[in-house]
């Protein structure tokens, strides 16, 4: 895997996301999705070093129970941020109960999956310019997920500045771990909270396996593949069916 210089990873990030939302206003505010995983608790915790507490702005969305909300209350009250917590059940079936109105829409598996990330994304917009300051929304996905398109397309892969973006689900652990937090909550095994799954489940394959093949690409493909070839053709796969999620949208160049 290519060197991964923990302190100067997390110094320049913090940098970054202090000059960005500082050269809108030194007020500004950052809201972001608290899930109680690794990367909303990362996320947040740098976001608290380049802003302090009264700049971040955490926001729980269960639908209906969630089984760990009381994961998302540890990491706001770990870090000290301002918190608050929009149930979006009865958004979430009242748009279900919209759509299946019309014979012309399928209610399947990808849309009951998919459509609550999305309302937690406009959720996020809406507390945003809810604010008396300018305030942007918070991207947490990290780079493995995006490099197979592990996210919802407008729902979780939205938002105004990434924090995660560049890096590995090993390096943000890394980042955690470097940074002490909550072991429960930086380790856990990760989980979309959709489907009753954990990511790798969905996958097929561990992030590990990701990510050590991704750092073999990085890394000019010196020496064999850390992964089967099965496995290889499986990711790249992904990640050629999913490139649309990280692009504009396309349109005709005139």
């Amino acid at each position: 895997m290519v060197d991964f210089n923990v302190e100067e990873v997390i110094e320049k990030n913090v940098e970054y996301l202090r000059n960005f939302f500082n050269s809108f206003s030194d007020r500004s505010v950052a809201v972001i999705g608290i899930s109680g995983g690794k990367d909303s608790t990362v996320s947040a915790a740098l976001l608290k070093k380049a802003l302090g507490t009264e700049r971040v702005l955490g926001v729980m969305m269960p639908n209906g129970l969630q089984a760990d909300i009381e994961d998302s209350k540890q990491v706001c009250e770990f870090l000290g941020i301002k918190n608050i917590t929009v149930n979006i059940e009865d958004i979430f079936n009242a748009a279900m109960k919209t759509y299946e109105k019309f014979p012309e829409v399928e209610i399947t598996p990808q849309l009951r999956t998919n459509l609550a990330p999305r309302i937690r994304m406009t959720t996020l917009y809406a507390v945003a310019q809810g604010q008396k300051e300018t305030a942007f929304v918070v991207n947490t996905c990290n780079r493995s997920e995006d490099y197979v398109g592990y996210s919802t397309k407008y729902g979780d892969a939205a938002g105004d500045i990434s924090v995660l973006q560049d890096l590995l689900v090993s390096e943000v652990l890394m980042i955690g771990d470097h940074l002490m937090l909550p072991e429960n909550l930086v380790h856990k095994a990760p989980s979309d909270g959709l489907c009753g799954k954990t990511d790798e489940d969905n996958l097929g394959f561990t992030y590990a396996q990701l990510d050590s093949y991704i750092s073999w690409q990085d890394d000019g493909k010196n020496g064999q593949c850390p992964i089967s070839d099965e496995l290889a053709a499986k990711i790249d796969k992904k990640h050629v069916a999913n490139l649309h999620k990280l692009k504009t949208i396309p349109s005709f160049a005139r």
